[in-house]
This record gives structure tokens, sequence and C-alpha cells, in this order.
């Protein structure tokens, strides 16, 4: 079974008038309907993730309207799609995680941006900066600024962000200009509520079909020579069109402040909630969120409006730019554009507020504190203090209740994860052929470089492992391994490791975990992913359910790969035994390992239910179950530091002659058989046991089962 979004598809269905109640990027998506979207593309990733599953499981909805959704092979995909935006009114939306998925997409992007556009084109980037982020720490504005494109950034308010999402696309065609949403994790998550309006069935769509093409237009093609008055166009024309929208539409905000006009604060739209509870700690917002300071609230950062800044800022002692990120873009632009004026208003910014990092509350309070005791010192300034000062307190007390700092908790491998027994066979493999240099990937297997396992030199890219090792091998007397996922390998590692690898005669090891799924970014389907034939039949053997699906193997064997190996993750000792058969073998060129084992997660959601059937029809189940045996435990923990599975842990020794502590399994295990695997092959003590818990057993199981019960009780007492 998958992840169901039966809820989220059936808020979509919302009509004129019905009140939508939910998160904020469920409300993206329902707002992409309402505005006529005519195709949805994209390539999943948080926190935007919600937008493309729900489309793709509403796909009998999506096909009663006529839009067509496409889940994308990766970003750049994604972004070619908008190309039919070019020629034809079709408004089109396509998704993705951030700066890391821009950064995929920028050819095509640069391509799209250079003829314009004729339908609406609308990129959602699930802008991940700050703490929260599992990405590199960049923006997407300096993307909009390089290649001319529309940047909103709306208020985390689900009315203003539907509106947001309807302007987007008309600012797009008013301007001819491609318009990315970027919206931040809480803007992604925040909750609320907003009046739907009636889905729009787009007049071209996969119910109204187009007779004919576009007439050819050489000028609508990325080609020189009209890329030269492509770039003539966007400062000439389609700027100036998407100023004179954004200021006829009213879409920055702004919001007058009744008691200290003389001063002013411009903020991005995505900042404004953290804003004004920072307000509020000075006593200069009401707890209704009206500022006593008058707020320009950009909803569009780009292209600012020259006109509009200049009259917010003429006249005040001093406005601060609230501004997340480096470079201050929004700040340099204002500030030209004031002294290009002569208007001499001081301001403020990254003088006031930190480079980089997220601006969280207390982040932006220290900020206006001092841009507060500047202007306005006295009980607003001390208000501030004393409560930044009972933070740092309260944090300060509760760290003085503590013996030591708490321990880091880094993330790790889901319970029975199948790519944890890899890792030790890895680690085991290294003892014997010594170190070797490690390209690890994004995926779920990036986890491998936290403890106990730390393998992984570098990660520069989705799929670009291969790839990445290509200047370290020729340096290095051993060989190298690059590691990558089965989502990686379809999103980018095909062509750029392993055609790259194979057209220069590489001599590497390449590692492909295939768990089925494209798991790190939600568990959604792949080309690889079991049939559904395959897991309506599976039974509680689902570990080998991947094996169902030859897609991977038969690909890399058409591409000319003469050296693989196919192996089950959870055989520990065949995994040590595979890697270093690939590390001392004759064979030069490349040689791939295929790691088998099914995402744990997806085999729980599909055996659970199916369990649970079984038990209520009264049928036999059978759950595997593995344990410590406690006497002969003898404390060393080397299977603790080998597996690092979350119920493998620690409990006092019940010996009273024993200090160490002793190995256990607790609550939570999977049955996966790691723990026993790794004694096995590593040589560890035989504390382990395999046991089979037996359910609505048959009646001689348990006539068996009361014999040896009373052979062990006789056993004890003699």
């Amino acid at each position: 079974m998958e992840v169901s979004f039966s809820k989220e598809i059936e808020s979509l269905r919302l009509g004129e008038g019905e009140t939508f109640h939910g998160e904020g990027i469920l409300a993206i998506t329902k707002a992409l309907l309402q505005s006529g979207v005519a195709y949805v593309g994209g390539y999943q990733g948080a926190p935007v993730s919600h937008l493309l599953d729900v489309m793709v499981q509403a796909k009998p909805y999506m096909d009663e309207l006529g839009v067509h959704v496409e889940a994308c092979a990766n970003e750049a995909s994604a972004a070619a799609m908008l190309g039919a935006s070019i020629h034809y009114p079709l408004r089109g939306a396509v998704t993705w995680k951030s700066i890391v998925g821009t950064n995929v997409a920028s050819d095509a992007l640069s391509n799209l941006a250079s003829p314009g556009v004729t339908g609406g084109a609308l990129i959602v980037v699930g802008e991940d900066y700050g703490e929260g982020a599992s990405v590199i720490q960049e923006r997407t504005h300096a993307f909009a600024l390089k290649s001319t494109m529309c940047l909103l950034d709306p208020r985390p308010d689900l009315p203003v962000m539907v509106n947001m999402v309807e302007h987007g696309f008309r600012l797009s065609e008013a301007s001819s200009m491609p318009a990315i949403l970027e919206l931040r994790i809480r803007a992604c998550h925040v909750r609320g509520s907003f009046e739907a309006k009636a889905n729009q069935a787009p007049a071209i769509s996969t119910r109204e079909l187009m007779a004919d093409p576009a007439k050819f237009d050489y000028m609508r093609l990325a080609h020189p020579p009209v890329t030269f008055p492509h770039e003539k166009l966007k400062h000439e024309k389609r700027i100036p069109a998407a100023r004179r929208y954004i200021l006829e539409n009213g879409l920055n905000e702004l919001m007058t402040g009744g008691k200290h006009d003389d001063l002013g604060i411009i903020v991005q739209g995505g900042l404004y909630n953290a804003l004004v509870r920072s307000l509020q700690q000075l006593g200069l917002a009401d707890a209704f969120g009206e500022s006593d300071i008058p707020l320009l609230v950009l909803n569009v950062t780009y292209p600012l409006v020259p006109e509009q800044v200049a009259d917010f800022c003429v006249g005040k002692r001093g406005v601060l730019v609230v501004e997340e990120g480096q470079p201050e873009y929004i700040e340099q632009e204002i500030a030209t554009g004031l002294r290009r004026r002569d208007i001499q208003t001081r301001l403020h910014g990254k003088d006031l507020l930190p480079q980089g990092g997220e601006y969280s509350v207390e982040v932006l309070s220290t900020g206006l504190t001092s841009f507060a005791a500047a202007y306005l010192p006295g009980p607003a300034t001390e208000t501030a203090r004393r409560w930044l000062d009972g933070n740092r307190e309260r944090r300060a007390a509760v760290a003085a209740q503590l013996d030591k700092p708490l321990p880091a908790r880094p993330p790790g491998f889901c319970v029975g994860c199948p790519e944890r027994p890899v890792f030790s066979a890895l680690k085991l493999a290294q003892q014997e052929l010594g170190p070797v240099h490690v390209a690890a990937d994004i995926g779920c297997h990036a986890l491998g470089t936290f403890e106990p396992f730390h393998t992984g030199h570098s990660i520069l890219g989705y799929g670009m492992s291969l790839a990445s090792r290509a200047g370290v091998s020729p340096m290095m007397q051993r060989r190298t391994l690059a590691i990558m996922g089965d989502g990686g390998f379809w999103h980018n590692g095909l062509l750029t490791g392993v055609q790259s690898a194979l057209f220069n005669g590489d001599d590497a090891v390449l590692l492909i975990f295939k768990n089925g799924y494209s798991s790190a970014t939600g568990t959604q389907e792949l080309i690889s992913t079991p049939q559904d034939a395959a897991k309506a039949h599976a039974t509680d053997k689902g570990q080998s359910l991947v094996h169902t699906n030859r897609t991977i193997e038969s690909t890399l064997q058409g591409l000319g790969v003469k050296w693989m190996r196919t192996v089950h993750t959870y055989e520990v000792d065949k995994v040590r035994e595979t890697l270093k058969e690939a590390f001392t073998s004759p064979f030069d060129g490349l040689k791939v390992i295929v790691a088998e084992g099914e995402c744990q997660l997806e085999r729980q959601r599909r055996i659970k239910p199916w369990i649970a059937g079984l038990l209520k029809k009264g049928e036999r189940v059978v759950r595997v179950k593995y344990g410590v045996d406690e006497d002969v435990c003898n404390g060393d923990h080397a299977c603790i530091r080998l597996s690092g599975c979350p119920t493998l842990t620690l409990k006092d020794n019940p010996d009273p002659l024993k200090v160490d502590p002793v190995a256990t399994v607790i609550d939570g295990c999977v049955g996966c058989g790691l723990c026993g695997a790794n004694a096995h092959a590593a040589t560890l003590c035989p504390s382990f046991y395999r046991a089979e818990v037996i359910q609505n057993p048959k009646w001689h199981e348990r006539l068996w089962a009361s014999l040896r019960g009373g052979l062990v009780r006789a056993l004890q007492t003699a």
C-alpha cells in the first residue's frame, strides 16, 4: 500500500463559496486548479512533495478537468514542460525543492526565460532555507535576477497565498516572463482557511485538443541571433509590464502604522509573520498584528517597483529592510534606487541583522531592538531586551539542570532499513581491504555519513556520486566506490555517471541501492518500482519484492556494463564478499553491485493490513522476532557499533556480579535479521537468537508448545 491522499483529494473538489481548511501547500494545489492550470509537472522534495503527490493520486479528477499531470524524472524535465507555454495560451505549473532543484532545471529555465511565454508559467519552489533545511544554503532570488524571472514570496496567510497563485499566472502573461512562487517551509505547513472558488477547466486541455500546432516563429526560439533582441525585451518591455501589473493590482501590501509614520520596514512577504511577532515583543504591534511602524510587504520581491519603494521611503527618518539570506540583493537594489532619486532616508538592513541564516523571531527581535534603540529609545527597547534576556535565562536554567550537555542526535536509518546492512558489510570489507574513497550521494543512504558508519567523502548532487569520483579514481592506488539509490540512478546517475564511466573506460565500483522507491522524498514510485500485480500477490516474504522488477539491471546491461552482481542487502556476509570481489577483481572497467532490499516503510505499509486481515479471519500468522541472550552477552557492544539500529540498545545487566550493561532488542523490531547477520559475519558473540511468534497456532503447535514448556520446567527444577 502507498500513502493515501484521499482526504486531500476531496478538498481539491471544493466549489464556489465552500471553505477550505488545511496546509499551505495543499491550498496552493487547490489554487492551481482554480486558476485554470492546463498542465502540472515536477519532481518531489520537501516541503512541496504534497503538491505533486496529491495531483498524481487525483488523476481521475484531473482527467475530468482535462489537466495533464506528469511526475518527471528530474527537475530539468519538469522545467522543459513549461515550453508548452511559449507558443500556446496554456497555463502550466511545475514544482520542485529549493535551489538544488532550480540548479538541475537551470538549462531549461534559462532557455525558457529568453523567448518568454504566452501562457502563464509558474514554478512553485519549496524554499528550503534556514535551520530546518536539508540542502545547501542558497536562495532562489539569484536565479530570478540572472534570468529575469518574476519572483513571488507571498505572506504566509492562506487567502494571500491562493490569491498570489492566480496573480502569478496573470503576471506571467502580462509580462511574458515565467514566474517563480517561492514557499518557505513554514508557509508550506502553515494551516488556515479560505473561501474556495470553482475549479476552472482549461480552454485547451486533454479534453479539448488543439487541431494544429502554432505557426513557426523563429523569435520564439532560444537561439542566436534572436537571443540578442530577447535581452533587450527583458528590460525594455517585460520588466516595465510586470511593474505596471504589480502596482495596478496591489500585489505588494502597504500597511500604515498609526504611531511612527516617520519610520518604515520593508519585508519579504514570507517573513511577515515572524516580523509581526517580533514587533509584538517590542510593544510595536498589537495582538491582531497591527504594527505601529508602517510596513511595505513585498509579496513580489523581483522585480521591485522603484516608484513604490521611493514613495514609501521618502520623508522617513529610517527604514529597515528585512531580507533573509545573503547577498542582500533587495537591500542593494533599494539603496541604489534611493540614491539615484537623491532620497537621503537612512537605510538599514544587514548592519543590524545577520548576513546569513534563518531570521527567527528571536533573531529579528535582536535586530529590531537595535533599530528601535536608534529611533525609538524608551519602553519598547527595554521590553524587547527583557524578553531576549528572559529567553537566555530560560535556556541557561535548563542547561544548569543537566549533568552534562545533551548528546547529539543525528538522523539515522529507519528500523529495518535495507541500506543499513550494506554499510555494515562495507565497514567489515574495509577491515580487510583497507580504507577506500567513497563518493556518497543524496538519498536515504546519505545517512550512512553519520554514526556509526561515517562513510562518504563527498555529496555533489542527486545521482552525481559516480561522476564525482572521476577525478579521484586515477589518483588512488585502490579502487573508489560510488553509492547511489535507485532514485538517484534515474534522476541523474544513469547519464552523468554510468554513461560517462563506460565511455571513458573508468575502473571504478558503483553500488546501487535498489529499494524500489524514491524513498528519501516520500517513497514515490519509479520506473523500477515493483508492479501493482506483484504488490497485490506479495506475502510476508516481501523483502524479495524488488526482485520482480529488473529494469535497472536490464538498462545497465543494455548500456554495456560487463561486470554486475546482484545481492540481497540483509545477507551481510555475502555483501561483504561481493564488495571484496569488486575491489580485487582483475576486470578493468566499471563494476556494478545492485543491492536489493525493499524499503522497510513501504513493506510495513503493505504487510500490516494483510496481517491484520489474516488475524481477523483467525488464520495462522508467524512473526519473526530477534533478541539477545543476556547470559551469553559479554557487554562488548560491538554489535551496536556495527549496526546502529534504534531497536538494538542497552539495558542494565541482570547479573549482579557483572557491571557492563548488556545489549537488548526492544519493541519496534521488524525482524529484518541484521543484528544476527552482523554477529555471524563479524564473528561476534553468539548471543543473538531468532524466535518465531505464532498467532492463531494450529492444534499440534499448541500441543508441542505445551510439551516443550513442561520439559523445560522439569529440567529447571531438576
